[in-house]
């Protein structure tokens, strides 16, 4: 796999698995430029309810969660040079917005986001933005990797 490469990624274990499929499948990696796309959307009620000093830690969960995937790139023959770490702090609406807005101001060729399981309620209630990714991102290469 060569080619430029947008992974949305956060903390959660679903980033993670996306992570080691990326790494698992990667045949040239070095070829390979990857940005580590984390987007911020507008929080929800329950999560202001765990508190502000749980959702003033966050960015830097992030930031240490972005570090340390980029050092797993690297490990698996990624160049440094070619890891970029963006940040996108102006909240969208969605995950999926954000990805499809920063999708847009820039080229890839594909775009691998985790997915975990949710239920049909779930689904119904919260959305799921693999599903929005793969329809509004219509001609691009889109690896939904499931938890």
């Amino acid at each position: 796999m060569k080619g430029s490469i947008l992974m949305a990624f956060n903390e959660s274990s679903s980033s993670q698995s996306a992570l080691d499929a990326l790494v698992q499948i990667a045949s040239c990696p070095e070829q390979s430029s990857i940005t580590l796309l984390h987007v911020y959307r507008k929080p929800t009620g329950s999560e202001e309810l765990m508190g502000k000093k749980f959702m003033q830690d966050a960015p830097t969960r992030i930031k240490e969660a972005m570090e340390k995937a980029r050092l797993k790139l690297v490990d698996a023959g990624f160049r440094l040079d070619q890891i970029k770490l963006l940040f996108v702090e102006t909240p969208y609406p969605t995950v999926a917005d954000g990805i499809i807005d920063q999708f847009a101001k820039a080229t890839y060729d594909l775009v691998v986001i985790g997915r975990k399981k949710m239920s049909k309620a779930e689904e119904f209630v919260l959305g799921d933005p693999s599903i929005k990714l793969v329809r509004a991102l219509d001609g691009t290469a889109v690896l939904v990797v499931k938890q």
